[in-house]
């Protein structure tokens, strides 16, 4: 079980081991250290499997490097079976783990306890084990490399935007604006002058004829995540859209988030849809002026000044229609905004990659260890390879 060291032995500066503390230092397979320590009273050692025992109980990790850890973890270090093997039971066994966690203010599990766990209940030999976990890392492995291509993109995206935004595509001279940089052709705008600006409404969620059976889109605030969105987890009725303030926006409508969590986080409708009374639904006056696309990803790119530099918790539609955009030639803008599409589209195509992984892998992972299926009916690695 881990021991939390003196706090006066902690530093950011990468000496001493390797210091983690929980979950919150776990990566897809292997932790991330974020902070060193030069006193350890606990070190896990290279291969121990790393088990999260406090809020949450359960998650595990792989150690791929000698480390201190914390009260918040164990470390365990197979004996008899495979490691690897032992590490999938584990994640396997992760729902029914997280059951034996007690306490009143966080849930946590104790050494006895976690000793008392059992594993490998149906006594896979140890040539078996490691078959299983040899294919389960292949699949895991697949999944890894799309999440390392969708941060790649990610961040590619991001780059790319604050160079586009404040340079432009045509390397013309920049000047500085109330909003910092811009090239010298961008035209400095408040949202209101070249939008329509509107908010939604919620229907009363007492009355049952405004939710039940409904069929028009109805989107919260926290479906705005710099997405574009395709679908609505909530609908409401024709009678709840009369009775309320509730509003149909039009494919093409850009929404952003004025409270929580999500403020100042967009959204792109690909369907018509009312939104909540938190989310303001964009449009331009002049498509000939403004294309809505450019105006997505404007947006995404001011999310700072929006979200943080005025220090709001809670927008309304005034501020949202003071605040300021650059915007340049529309051919510009279409251009930008194809580019930036194209990003996108990359980030969806590894995301939906990702998730069929995802779902090959925890179907696996159960049908391998309930002996549902055995190693030796996996004929088709070689398509497991492939779709990797």
């Amino acid at each position: 079980m881990g021991q939390s060291p003196p706090s006066t032995t902690y530093n950011d500066n990468g000496i001493g081991l390797p210091f983690f503390q929980g979950k919150a230092d776990f990566g897809f397979m292997f932790p991330v250290p974020k902070k060193f320590c030069t006193e350890p009273k606990k070190i896990a050692q290279k291969g121990d499997i790393l088990i999260s025992v406090r809020a949450p109980v359960g998650p595990v990790n792989l150690c791929n490097i000698e480390c201190c850890i914390g009260r918040g973890l164990a470390a365990i270090r197979s004996k008899k079976i495979d490691n690897m093997f032992l590490y999938f039971n584990l994640l396997w066994l992760e729902p029914k783990i997280s059951k034996y966690g007690t306490g009143s203010t966080f849930k946590q599990i104790n050494k006895t306890q976690l000793s008392e766990i059992e594993v490998n209940r149906l006594n896979f030999n140890l040539p078996e084990q490691r078959k299983i976990a040899a294919v389960l890392s292949l699949v895991q492995r697949a999944i890894e490399q799309q999440e390392r291509l969708i941060q790649v993109t990610t961040e590619l995206k991001k780059a790319l935007m604050k160079k586009l935004f404040t340079e432009g595509l045509h390397g013309e001279p920049q000047k500085i604006t109330e909003i910092g940089p811009v090239p010298e052709s961008w035209e400095v705008v408040e949202l209101g002058e070249v939008c329509e600006v509107k908010s939604g409404g919620t229907p009363s969620k007492k009355e049952k004829i405004y939710w039940e059976n409904g069929t028009i889109p109805w989107i919260r605030s926290e479906k705005c995540q710099d997405c574009f969105i395709t679908d609505a987890d909530d609908f409401i009725t024709e009678e709840g859209l009369k009775r309320s303030s509730a509003k149909i926006f039009d494919k093409g409508t850009v929404l952003i988030a004025m409270v929580g969590a999500t403020i100042g986080k967009t959204g792109y409708l690909l369907l018509p849809s009312t939104t909540n009374q938190n989310v303001a639904g964009l449009n331009p006056i002049n498509s000939d002026k403004l294309n809505s696309l450019f105006l997505f990803y404007c947006l995404q790119s001011r999310y700072n000044a929006f979200a943080k530099e005025k220090g709001y918790k809670i927008a309304n539609l005034s501020f949202i229609k003071s605040f300021e955009i650059s915007i340049p030639p529309l051919a510009e803008q279409q251009a930008i905004a194809d580019i930036l599409s194209t990003i996108d589209q990359t980030i969806e195509h590894h995301t939906s990659k990702k998730q069929k992984l995802e779902s090959i892998f925890h179907t696996l992972l159960h049908q391998l260890m309930t002996a549902q299926i055995r190693v030796n009916d996996l004929d088709n690695l070689d398509n497991i390879k492939t779709e990797g």
